[in-house]
C-alpha cells in the first residue's frame, strides 16, 4: 500500500490517509536499553467530527463507540505499543481504527417491543409470593 492510497474500510467508505496523524513516542514496559532509545509506540489521531470520508451517521456512531478515546474536539486517539517495531505498531493502530469504523458503519437493529408471556408473568408472581412467605416467617410475633 502506497502512502497516498485510500484506506478501504467498507465498500462504501474509504479513508484519506491525510486525515490520519501519527505521532511516535517511546514505549513503556520491558525492552532493555532499546526502550529508552527508540520511539516505537504510536499515537494515531483521527478527527471523526471533521472527517470528509465518513457519512454523518457513521461519524456520530463512531464518536459514541470511541468512548474514552475521544477528545473534547472530536479526535479519536488510539495508542499502540504492543509490538517492538514502529511499523507493526502503526499497522496495529490502523487496524484498530478501521475495525472501529466498520463497527460504526453498521446501523444498530432497532429494538422491537415485546410483551412478556403469560407463563413468565405467573412465574414472576409465584416467585414474589414465595419470597414474601419466607420473609414473613422471619418476623417475630406481633405485639397486641
Amino acid at each position: 500500500m502506497a502512502a497516498r492510497d485510500p484506506i478501504v474500510v467498507t465498500d462504501a467508505i474509504s479513508l484519506d490517509p491525510a486525515e490520519i496523524e501519527e505521532v511516535f513516542v517511546r514505549a513503556s514496559g520491558p525492552g532493555g536499553q532499546n526502550v529508552n532509545k527508540v520511539s516505537t509506540a504510536v499515537q494515531l489521531r483521527f478527527d471523526a467530527r471533521r472527517s470528509r470520508s465518513l457519512p454523518d451517521a457513521v461519524s456520530i456512531r463512531l464518536q459514541k463507540l470511541a468512548g474514552s478515546r475521544l477528545t473534547n474536539d472530536g479526535v479519536i486517539v488510539i495508542s499502540a505499543d504492543r509490538h517492538r517495531t514502529q511499523e507493526r505498531n502503526r499497522q496495529d493502530a490502523l487496524e484498530r481504527l478501521v475495525a472501529m469504523i466498520r463497527e460504526a458503519s453498521v446501523p444498530p437493529v432497532p429494538r422491537r417491543a415485546t410483551r412478556p408471556t403469560r407463563a413468565s408473568k405467573e412465574r414472576r408472581l409465584d416467585a414474589k409470593s414465595r419470597r414474601g412467605a419466607v420473609k414473613s416467617m422471619r418476623r417475630g410475633p406481633a405485639d397486641y
